[in-house]
């Protein structure tokens, strides 16, 4: 497995083995502990610590990743300050225990010493097919296996994993960890067919013949256009294009001195480091609404601080000028208006000003894959796909879990909570083909 360009030093520093152990033996094994019931997954995190504090990582491993499939990216990706360490009784001291540092010790270990920790149930005869290979599909494709059930994962990329192989930078989760996650799942005996899009390659219609039952956890489509005159120009980029080619190590060409990025979600946050890493002198983050309504995570707004980069925010672009190549962008100032029901920010007449600038990236957030939704024949609400508590479609015998059932309007979706999810739809698919535990 090669190793791509890391865009400098990984943002997680690990701890040596004395540091380790020392926060591993302050864990006061709570009942009924808060940081498990604060975790999407609700990893054992007790017991997990426990086994570490005693040497036992392959045990420790096994926990976690038993109960959250993306164990490695979590370890690496997750806003642990608002989920387990956040819960965690010593956080009114300031001093949670670093739960995720843990986590991430103990899964590195099982990926260095190549140890398999899990193994296919008894052989079911059942079929089911996953449309995406991302979180939430192999998630669900780890579950359906130690059931018993002959898993097949259809993904339209090269690799497996997703957004956490192609759209988080590298500093925060290497490439290798993304793949080396997707592998464990594959090692139970799932078939994989890559480079093939459901509604496109093979149809929906076909895949529901062939196989018993169907989880649809394709996520979301590419970064949506401004909407404003010039953004076909050379120079603006999508975001999730632009960190992929980075993460892949292609060229993404002269970002200039200046780059912009619209948007404020995690993905903005990623295109923004990303950028100042690849050595833009100046990278400015500009967003329509407030701090306050920005989507990424606290602990990513804080590394962006550190990394220096600028923000503007209550300013909206209008416009991308230049001949040839990106020169500048035209924006207006914005406001809320006061005692709105929704934080909907409006134009204030006459505050049009231009920034000179050399890059644009488009980080507003993902499209929602309509047409493949509607092909499959299940229900959408503005794009959502419609699913029940047990994430069941519209249509027997096709579930949805993922990015593609995330409701509009909401902070951005986590990996943790698509690993739940795959789980979710898992089990339920387990019981509908008559298989239960």
């Amino acid at each position: 497995m090669a190793t791509l360009p890391q865009l400098g030093e990984p943002i997680h520093k690990p701890l040596t083995d004395l540091e380790i152990r020392l926060e591993a033996n302050r864990c006061l094994y709570c009942y009924d502990a808060p940081c498990m019931r604060a975790c999407p997954t609700h990893i054992d995190v007790a017991s997990f610590i426990g086994k570490i504090a005693t040497g036992n990582l392959k045990g420790s491993a096994r926990v976690i990743l038993e109960a959250n499939p993306m164990g490695a990216s979590c370890a690496r990706v997750c806003p642990t300050e608002e989920l387990c360490e956040g819960a965690c009784v010593y956080e009114k001291d300031d001093t949670p225990i670093r739960i995720g540092d843990l986590q991430r010790y103990a899964i590195d270990h099982v990926m260095k010493s190549g140890i398999d920790l899990f193994e296919p149930g008894k052989p079911t005869g059942k079929r089911v097919a996953i449309v995406g290979g991302g979180p939430a599909g192999l998630s669900a494709a780890r579950d359906l296996r130690l059931f018993g059930h002959a898993v097949t994962i259809f993904e339209a990329h090269d690799e497996l994993n997703g957004l956490n192989t192609y759209g988080i930078v590298p500093f925060r989760l290497a490439y290798d960890v993304a793949l080396w996650e997707a592998q464990q799942v594959v090692n139970l005996g799932v078939d994989v067919k890559t480079k093939t899009r459901v509604g496109v390659d093979v149809s929906f219609d076909s895949l529901l013949k062939d196989f018993d039952a169907m989880v649809v956890a394709c996520g979301m489509g590419n970064v949506p256009k401004l909407g404003i005159p010039g953004e076909n120009l050379p120079g603006v980029w999508d975001a999730l294009d632009f960190i992929e080619r980075a993460k892949l190590g292609k060229s993404v060409a002269n970002l200039g001195k200046h780059v912009a990025v619209i948007g404020a979600g995690n993905t903005a946050i990623d295109a923004l480091t990303c950028s100042k890493r690849l050595g833009a002198e100046r990278v400015t983050m500009y967003y329509r609404r407030g701090e306050e309504q920005m989507t990424a995570y606290e602990f990513e707004y804080e590394f962006a601080k550190q990394e220096g980069i600028e923000f503007r925010f209550f300013c909206a672009p209008t416009k991308i000028v230049g001949e040839t190549h990106v020169a500048a962008v035209e924006f207006v100032r914005t406001e809320i208006p006061k005692g709105a029901a929704k934080p909907a920010p409006i134009p204030v007449p006459g505050s049009a000003f231009v920034e000179k600038v050399d890059t644009v990236i488009r980080a507003i957030g993902q499209s929602r894959l309509n047409d493949v939704f509607k092909a499959a024949g299940i229900e959408t609400d503005g794009g959502v796909v419609k699913v029940d508590d047990e994430l069941r479609t519209t249509r027997k015998g096709v579930w949805a879990a993922g990015d593609c059932i995330f409701a509009k309007g909401m902070r951005e979706a986590m990996v943790v909570e698509a690993a739940e999810q795959g789980k979710v739809a898992a089990r339920s698919v387990s019981a509908f083909l008559g298989v239960s535990r």
